[in-house]
């Protein structure tokens, strides 16, 4: 078996991982491994830009208020503040360096509007081709300290004998070849779980990996129930072909009915730009009356040069432009919970961090703000870089290695089908669900023997299983979390709880290896960190 020793391992290659790999200094060396190409991941797709305060007509307590609203106060302020304002700076300092961000016919920075944002303060690259740019700009910034190794599948996190620190992680090819990295910091940037649905704004392969894993390897996780449905994927023939961003109702599209009906006219403030959690619920409700819905982009003028990459994604899938309905459903966009961390992307396990949509860092409660994901990558990526800078240099022995002392063979899984998993999810966990429905996708998983997964070795799997492990078990934290909370906050929608209720306002869902707890105001500053 192949080992290799470095300093810091990064699980992911989106725009949270380059921004790490970015700052980390010498004399410390990178290994970033993806499971397939560099650019396949949720950011390279991005679509929506990377919200900012840049303008003087904005300002710092304008944004963390548009963040806190929209997220249902479920957050920590501290956190917030800190994405707001470093964030800025950052934003700031990338523009100067020569980032390609799009600008006006006077040369000026051309902020963008999105839904629930009260100033236009969204940066975009490209029109509607921001993740691309940055992913771009970000891999040209790649030093010699920094190797890619890329179509490795991490699937294993490696601890020592007492399960008391991560030391490394086990990857296969598709060859079946494994090998073992070993690195004083290893840290998982491998985004979120939308792939448990087939109608999904992520890259297909999105599964939540990093997430099972660090699960397996007892770190804390939470907030998993809040799964963001954005409102309007591109939908044909009964299938989502990807995102038509939010800044097209910015530039102002507007959602109508198949009889040319304002969906969102008498619903909220700011109508078309509400929250994304009001604003799927609605078209899932118009969608369940048998309506179709559509974005009306008549009255935005040069569609095309503004919206590229959706004018082509609309091309290829016979909707015309020229006509002016792109007809849309909500999907899976982004997950809110996910590997609890503190400040520096630290997790409950020494020498393990999480960051980007992989971590649930505080900042965006129930239900995230548009074009805060980018900012929160970029935010956390350095802040944890430079927390790992500072940090003394340590060895470590790597003979005292964990095994399980069982493993999952490739007949226990055979009956394991992500299709089935992905339409259950979409029965019983979509935009709303219920006690009932809820149930019946945990006993449903049950019956697949998922708990039986939790703790046994995986080696004898192929990637395939493995993934579809990782599916189901992700299936079953979601589904037990959604099952507890019962209250509407946020993405997570209740029909037979439609209200927020304050008793849940600063809980936390908790999971550890087969166990949940019910905790409050985990969200303080470091109090995530337990490990001396």
């Amino acid at each position: 078996m192949c080992k290799t020793i470095t300093n810091v391992i990064i699980i992911g290659s989106g725009i949270s991982a380059l921004q790490l790999s970015k700052y980390i200094s010498e004399p410390l060396n990178v290994i970033i491994i993806t499971k397939l190409a560099t650019t396949v991941s949720n950011s390279y797709k991005a679509q929506g830009g990377i919200a900012s305060v840049l303008s003087e007509k904005d300002q710092f307590t304008f944004h963390i208020q548009d963040t806190l609203t929209a997220g249902r106060f479920h957050q920590s302020e501290e956190a917030v503040n800190r994405l707001v304002q470093e964030g800025s700076a950052i934003v700031k300092g990338l523009v100067q360096e020569g980032l390609p961000v799009d600008r006006d016919s006077d040369g000026h920075i051309d902020l963008g509007l999105e839904g629930a944002h009260s100033q236009k303060r969204i940066v975009h690259c490209g029109g509607d081709a921001t993740g691309k740019h940055v992913v771009d700009y970000l891999l040209e910034t790649i030093h010699d300290r920094v190797t890619i190794m890329e179509h490795e599948f991490a699937y294993e996190l490696l601890l020592t004998e007492d399960r008391s620190q991560v030391i490394g992680v086990k990857t296969k090819n598709e060859q079946g070849e494994i090998k073992e990295y070993f690195a004083q910091h290893i840290v998982l940037a491998s985004g979120g779980m939308g792939g448990l649905y087939p109608y999904t704004s992520n890259q297909s392969v999105i599964f939540g990996d990093g997430i099972a894993m660090a699960y397996r390897a007892g770190a804390e996780l939470t907030d998993l129930e809040f799964i963001q449905f954005h409102p309007t994927l591109l939908y044909v023939n009964g299938e989502t072909k990807g995102l038509v961003s939010e800044a097209v109702r910015g530039e102002g599209g507007i959602l109508v009915d198949e009889d040319g009906k304002r969906i969102m006219e008498n619903v909220h403030p700011l109508k078309d730009l509400a929250p994304r959690h009001v604003t799927a619920f609605e078209i899932y409700k118009t969608r369940n009356q048998g309506k179709n819905v559509f974005l009306n982009i008549t009255d935005i003028d040069h569609f095309s040069s503004k919206f590229p990459t959706i004018t082509k994604l609309c091309e290829e899938n016979g909707i015309s432009i020229e006509k002016g309905l792109i007809p849309v459903t909500p999907g899976s966009h982004f997950l809110m919970g996910g590997i609890l961390i503190d400040a520096f992307g630290r997790t409950s396990l020494k020498g393990l961090y999480a960051i980007g949509e992989t971590a649930c860092s505080g900042v965006h409660g129930a239900n995230r703000l548009a074009s805060n994901s980018l900012l929160e990558g970029l935010v956390f990526g350095k802040r944890t870089a430079e927390f790992i800078n500072h940090a003394p240099i340590e060895t470590f022995p790597e003979s005292t290695v964990f095994s399980y002392q069982s493993a999952i063979h490739q007949d226990e899984v055979e009956d394991l089908s992500k299709t089935e998993l992905q339409q259950s999810m979409m029965e019983h966990l979509f935009v709303v669900r219920d006690e009932q429905s809820i149930q019946e996708q945990i006993d449903w998983l049950r019956s697949h023997h998922v708990e039986s997964f939790f703790q046994r070795s995986l080696e004898q799997l192929s990637i395939d299983k493995i993934q579809l492990v990782f599916m189901y078990m992700n299936s079953y934290l979601v589904s037990t979390s959604a099952l507890l909370r019962k209250e509407s906050r946020g993405a997570h929608i209740r029909a037979d709880f439609p209200k927020e209720e304050l008793f849940w306002k600063d809980q936390q869902i908790i999971h550890t290896v087969n166990q949940v707890e019910v905790r409050s105001c985990f969200y303080e500053h470091d109090q995530v960190r337990t490990y001396a």
